[in-house]
C-alpha cells in the first residue's frame, strides 16, 4: 500500500473497483499534479490509463488516501507471428511461446514487425501490456512523391509504415526508404 501523495508517473495499481476478483482494474499513471490550492485541503490529480482496456481517465485523490500498488513482472520478448487471432511472443530467457489476445498487442501493433524484441509486462502470470522499443527501424510501403526543389512547403506529407500505421514524413522521403520512429509519440525521426 501507498499514499496518493506518492504517486508517480509509471506506477501501476489497482483502484479496487472490480468486482471480479481475475479481473482487477489496473491502472498506469500517465500524468500526476499535487495541487496546493489557497483555501482548502492539497490533492493529487491524475491521468490514468486502464492497463487491460486502454482507457484514459481522470481522477483525484486526498494525498493520505490509501491505494494498493502493485508488483509487475516485466520480460524482454520476441514478437514471432500472429495466427487465428492470437499473436505469438518467445520468452528469450526459455525458448516458450507464448499467444496472446488482440486487445493486449494492439497499441504495439502499430510499431513491432516479426522478429521484434519487446518489453512485455505480466501481473499474476497473465501478460497485461507489450511496449514496443523506443526506436524502431521500419519501412515505408506507400507515400506519395516528393516534388524536387519543392521547398516551399515546410510541411510533411503522410506515410504508410510496413506495419499499416500512417505518420507524417518530410517531402523527401519516398516509398521502400527506411526511416526510424519514435514509439511513445509515432512521429518520423530521421530516414536511414
Amino acid at each position: 500500500m501507498i499514499t496518493a501523495g506518492d504517486i508517480r508517473k509509471g506506477v501501476i495499481f489497482d483502484d479496487g473497483s472490480s468486482t471480479d476478483p481475475k479481473k482487477p482494474s489496473l491502472y498506469l499513471v500517465v500524468d500526476f499534479q499535487h495541487v496546493k490550492p489557497g483555501k482548502g485541503a492539497a490533492f493529487v490529480r491524475t491521468t490514468l490509463k486502464n492497463v487491460l482496456t486502454g482507457k484514459v481517465i481522470e481522477r483525484t485523490y486526498n494525498p493520505s488516501e490509501k491505494i494498493n500498488d502493485i508488483s509487475i513482472e516485466r520480460k524482454e520478448m520476441m514478437y514471432l507471428y500472429n495466427e487465428g487471432g492470437l499473436y505469438y511472443f518467445m520468452d528469450n530467457d526459455t525458448y516458450d511461446q507464448i499467444p496472446f489476445n488482440y486487445e493486449t498487442v494492439k497499441d504495439a501493433l502499430n510499431f513491432v514487425v516479426e522478429n521484434t524484441n519487446c518489453n512485455v509486462q505480466f501481473y499474476n502470470g497473465q501478460p497485461i501490456s507489450v511496449e514496443p522499443p523506443i526506436f524502431v527501424e521500419l519501412t515505408i510501403t506507400k507515400t506519395e512523391p516528393g516534388v524536387r526543389g519543392d521547398t516551399v512547403k515546410t510541411g510533411g506529407k503522410p506515410a504508410t509504415l510496413e506495419t499499416g500505421y500512417v505518420i507524417q514524413v518530410p517531402l523527401f522521403v519516398n516509398e521502400g526508404d527506411r526511416v526510424r520512429v519514435d514509439t511513445r509519440t509515432g512521429e518520423y525521426m530521421e530516414r536511414l
